[in-house]
């Protein structure tokens, strides 16, 4: 914690007037701060999508139908190495706060205040993690104080939206309501990380009992009974906002935040059938279905921007949470990735995402520098030229504008993943504790319960399947990233598992305590 640290960043746009429909500030070539739209989706793997972000097309690009994905990046910046952490809130915390998880301690998902999510081991404990999410205010227990991205939004002329999953803090919490980390506006957003249905006609999951209460998507009354899709009803709303942001006449930052693609999976009917009519199985045709519900949203909403005269001056960031859902769908569908999410494998962090600001990237481009979740901080309060800013938090990310601008700005960042915790599914090292670095082309990952460790050469071995740490011409790689990883852990004060046997806290990579 380092209240009142001041952080600077170089202002991008100069705000010269009010901001109306777009279209006679435009014309007159005046200068304004962008809106932003960042389009999130829920589980969605680097493979669940037409648009290939690896160096070819794979059977499973084929399987899926994104053209509103291909279209925005045909426009702007695929990024090839994005990555997230691979849980949830973790996520969303990071994102919101630009702290890295070693910092903010929200390393599992959250839900009940005051009651942690981890599954029970045999070896291990995971009690000291913040289980109640961040916090705006101070003096909560288990929660990370924090000032969030939409708050400084707000404080410097923005008005900020909210539409779909939130997931930020445990219920009875302040920041189960995403109105209290700054929005101005939030609609279907509270505590719970999943929805209770799909199906308007099944209310979204309001249907009266215990678990709709916790279950239950909030706001949606207006499309009970109906045949409304999930994804269509939040999209309906996210238009409604961009209206009600128009008429205050400044720039807005909406958080379109689906629920979509995460489980438990419903029939989307506008889409369903082509897939069924290409054998797909029940259970495949349904995933795919929601997959392309969501890809519409994405081009509703660029439509939108288009009809409303805003599209030009409004920057569209498209991102993934964590990698792919697996274990209920097999180990094979994020391939060529390993893995999936609840693992600090490749399939279960490394996310599609997608950049376009108007008249600033290049349409059509790649970028293989690596990012990673807490960037998307500094990025946009860079974008929307706030130079000034005091957060209680230390701001971990940094921000990839000069990417954006076409600089070329790679070096050796390490990026560094933590999930000190345990899933409530487990299959091979997904769901287990366990932390990453990634520096340049290699990975190393290191487990809490056993000690086992891995090493990869991403560039050689994207796929994971070969395990270098036995290999003596990478003894030295190895021995460097499993020091630097421990080192970042101490530094941050990570939160570490506990030995039940000895109480302790277990032992760092290297072996030290």
């Amino acid at each position: 914690m380092i209240g009142n640290r001041i952080y600077k960043t170089p202002m991008v746009w100069l705000s010269t007037g009010l901001l109306s429909l777009g279209q006679a500030a435009m014309a007159r070539g005046e200068a304004q701060r962008p809106n932003i739209l960042f389009f999130l989706v829920d589980d969605m793997g680097w493979q669940d999508t037409s648009l290939p972000f690896g160096p070819e097309k794979t059977s499973l690009n084929e399987l899926y139908r994104t053209p509103y994905m291909e279209r925005l990046a045909a426009k702007g910046v695929k990024f090839t190495h994005a990555y997230a952490c691979s849980i949830s809130s973790p996520s969303r915390v990071s994102l919101f706060t630009g702290a890295n998880v070693t910092q903010h301690r929200v390393s599992n998902w959250t839900l009940h205040k005051d009651t942690p999510t981890d599954r029970a081991s045999d070896v291990l404990d995971f009690g000291e993690w913040n289980y109640n999410g961040l916090c705006p205010v101070e003096g909560v227990g288990h929660t990370f104080h924090a000032k969030c991205l939409p708050q400084i939004l707000r404080e410097n002329g923005y008005t900020t939206m909210m539409v779909g999953k939130a997931h930020f803090g445990s219920i009875d919490t302040p920041a189960a309501d995403p109105l209290a980390i700054g929005f101005d506006y939030n609609v279907a957003g509270h505590a719970a990380g999943a929805m209770g249905s799909y199906l308007g006609e099944e209310n979204y999951g309001n249907i009266g009992n215990e678990w709709a209460k916790v279950w239950g998507v909030p706001d949606l009354e207006k499309y009970y009974g109906s045949s409304t899709f999930l994804t269509e009803a939040l999209t309906l709303e996210a238009k409604r906002l961009i209206d009600t942001a128009l008429v205050k006449e400044k720039p807005f930052f909406l958080y379109m935040s689906h629920y979509a693609v995460h489980a438990p999976y419903k029939e989307d009917k506008r889409f369903i059938e082509r897939y069924k009519n290409r054998g797909l199985s029940q259970a495949q045709a349904e995933y795919a279905a929601i997959v392309e519900g969501m890809d519409k949203s994405l081009g509703d909403l660029m439509d939108y921007l288009d009809e409303k005269g805003i599209s030009e001056n409004t920057v569209v960031v498209f991102m993934s949470d964590n990698g792919g859902y697996i274990n209920s769908r097999g180990d094979d569908m994020n391939a060529p990735l390993s893995g999936g999410k609840g693992s600090l494998l490749e399939g279960g962090i490394r996310e599609p995402m997608i950049v376009y600001w108007p008249g600033v990237t290049c349409a059509g481009s790649e970028e293989d520098m690596p990012v990673i979740v807490e960037d998307f901080f500094p990025t946009f309060l860079e974008m929307a030229g706030v130079k000034r800013y005091r957060t209680p938090q230390r701001v971990d990310g940094k921000s990839f504008v000069p990417v954006l601008r076409g600089k070329n700005i790679r070096g050796e960042r390490p990026l560094f993943f933590h999930y000190p915790n345990n899933w409530g599914e487990r299959k091979g090292i997904v769901g287990v504790p366990q932390s990453a670095i990634i520096k340049g082309n290699m990975k190393y990952i290191y487990c809490y319960e056993n000690g086992e460790s891995f090493l990869y050469d991403l560039d050689r071995d994207i796929s994971e399947r070969h395990n270098l740490m036995n290999d003596r011409m990478y003894a030295g790689i190895a021995d460097v990233l499993r020091r630097e990883l421990s080192d970042y852990l101490r530094r941050q004060k990570a939160n570490m598992p506990v030995d039940k046997r000895s109480g302790e806290q277990v032992a760092y990579p290297d072996g030290k305590k």
